[in-house]
């Protein structure tokens, strides 16, 4: 069963102050229902995304007020729902070692897609190398419109080694889906199918230090006509790595900055977001010095809604309550990522 997704725009709910708007905050929802009752969940919609379990909202099908209501009449009446959606993933569901909205807490990320904190400790130790050779160069260029196209070779051995990582996270998920490569490797014709998979257009990124230099999407628009011509920075990558001489130029400090947020987001992808940017360990340190990211695109429809099971002689009327701390939540059930 999946979820429908929408936007809020009222509060109307139990015992709850009238001046509270609580759709102000969490502007999105989700909801289902299941034999007895209808589940609604309420969502933000800034930074990262997510849903907000401990907002959880409950109320028996047949309990006098809802006799004969449709999920969609339940969710317009109480949360005045408009731009109604189905979501893409079952409920309870995800797909292993792709991230999505709804996934927050780092124990539930371990268990929802099937990674592992040595799995991610291994990429963080790289990209900390890879952030900390940018900020050396950094000392000797700053950040700007007049020095985008500044080379170097400090400039291409940062943009080799930030490509190679990528095409390590590139492997490994073909690899998983069962893919194998030719004789010479797999190449962007295989790369691109991980495209939408994978949702790495939902991501941007900024310097946070730098933002005459505007937002940073580097799989914006990269696309199966050229999928190596229309991923300006790993073109770049390849051609200053085989032919330094006639294309020297090609590493420049943009495509190298493109190059580091592909694979911020790439490791967002597989691990999640928030222990990047909501955590207090050296790695968000060093990562929160230089950048802020965000989903930028309405996506709601991709968020991993989870599975509440509510028991038989579960309570009837609308009241709000978390599901996670009374324990009522399931174990997602993860299925394999499929090209």
């Amino acid at each position: 069963m999946k979820a429908i997704c929408y936007r809020n725009t009222l509060t109307n709910l139990p015992n709850w102050d009238t001046n509270e708007k609580v759709h102000l905050g969490q502007p999105l929802g989700f909801a289902y229902e299941d034999t007895n009752h209808f589940i609604h969940l309420y969502g933000w919609d800034k930074g990262f995304k997510g849903i907000s379990i401990g907002l959880t909202v409950v109320e028996g099908k047949n309990n006098g007020k809802t006799n004969g209501k449709s999920l969609e009449d339940w969710v317009k009446e109480n949360f005045g729902a408009i731009d109604i959606k189905q979501t893409t993933t079952e409920i309870g569901q995800s797909i292993k070692g792709v991230w999505r909205p709804g996934l927050y807490y780092n124990t539930d990320v371990i268990q929802a897609i099937g990674t592992t904190e040595h799995e991610r400790f291994l990429s963080e130790q790289a990209i900390r190398v890879l952030i900390q050779k940018l900020d050396e160069i950094f000392f000797f260029i700053e950040p700007h419109v007049s020095t985008k196209d500044t080379f170097s070779h400090k400039i291409r051995e940062l943009l080799i080694l930030t490509c190679t990582e990528i095409e390590n996270f590139w492997n490994s998920y073909l690899i998983q889906c069962g893919q194998i490569p030719n004789r010479n490797g797999f190449t962007t014709n295989d790369y691109i199918k991980l495209k939408d998979k994978l949702f790495l257009r939902d991501f941007e990124f900024n310097l946070i230090s730098y933002p005459e230099l505007g937002y940073i999407r580097p799989y914006e628009n990269w696309n199966s006509s050229s999928p190596t011509q229309s991923l300006f920075w790993y073109d770049a990558y390849n051609k200053t790595k085989h032919d330094r001489t006639n294309n020297f130029t090609k590493a420049s400090l943009w495509n190298t900055i493109n190059a580091i947020v592909g694979c911020l987001i790439l490791h967002c992808v597989k691990f999640g977001p928030f222990t990047v940017f909501d955590s207090d360990n050296h790695f968000s340190s060093v990562i929160k010095q230089h950048f802020s990211g965000r989903i930028a695109i309405d996506c709601k429809e991709t968020f991993y809604v989870p599975k509440i099971e509510l028991n038989e002689g579960f309570r009837t009327d609308k009241f709000v309550f978390d599901p996670k701390r009374n324990g009522l939540t399931k174990d997602y059930v993860i299925n394999n990522l499929t090209l």
